[in-house]
């Protein structure tokens, strides 16, 4: 299957092949679909048939590998028989919203020293939890250096580098309880220029500039050692 939302997060449609229909869902031989994965919720969206009905797209799921895409559609719909072209259209001003959190989320990465522990994207709130034993965390300050590096507007772009270099710079893996897949001989990183270089899957804007304003809303204690920051768009 061609990710097509892998080398151009922005692209909104694409033309597709059905390659096959089960029970989980809708397998195309390209999307522009992100499946849900990172913390990152999957598109939703619709595929247009070629006698132009149209048919909901309610949730993207990973298949058997990071390769393959399934696409969940509305279970009252008649879906496309296998070998029909059909185009794949996602929700853009909600995925838009999950870019700009996604990367928001990377900064937070960038201004809090701590490794993470969990986390979730979300349009409108989103959290990272952070493994910050008898550590002090400054709402206002943190607020202030998050719309600080937004307002920088740093590059963002992916790169990708083997197995054996993550394997030679464990550093890069903020993540305790989540690895980047390996096997395939290669990793994606996203790289926020100057700021933040990690492995990540997800779909990004390309500055951070496009974010907008944000505040740090609540500051939770969850555990011990284990502090959560939500993150909300200011505006």
């Amino acid at each position: 299957m061609e990710l097509l939302f892998r080398d151009d997060a922005y692209l909104k449609d694409c033309e597709a092949t059905v390659v096959s229909i089960g029970e989980e869902g809708l397998r195309l031989d390209r999307t522009v679909f992100y499946p849900m994965g990172g913390g990152q919720p999957g598109d939703t969206g619709a595929l247009t048939m070629e006698s132009g009905e149209k048919i909901r797209v309610l949730d993207t799921r990973k298949g058997e590998n990071h390769e393959d895409v399934v696409h969940v559609l509305d279970p009252e719909a008649t879906p496309p028989a296998v070998g029909s072209r059909v185009t794949a259209e996602i929700d853009w001003d909600r995925r838009y919203r999950l870019m700009r959190m996604h990367s928001c989320l990377h900064l937070l990465c960038a201004a809090v020293t701590g490794d993470v522990t969990g986390g979730q994207i979300g349009e409108e709130k989103s959290r990272l939890d952070f493994n910050l034993p008898d550590t002090q965390l400054d709402k206002e300050a943190l607020t202030a250096e998050l719309n600080r590096l937004i307002s920088e507007n740093h590059p963002v772009a992916e790169r990708w580098i083997s197995d054996e270099e993550l394997s030679a710079n464990p550093d890069l893996v903020r993540t305790m309880s989540v690895k980047p897949p390996s096997g395939s001989g290669k990793v994606r990183l996203l790289d926020i220029a100057g700021v933040d270089l990690q492995p990540c899957g997800g779909t990004h804007v390309r500055e951070t500039g496009e974010i907008g304003r944000v505040r740090i809303g609540k500051i939770e204690n969850k555990g011990r050692q284990n502090r959560r920051i939500n993150i909300h768009f200011d505006g």
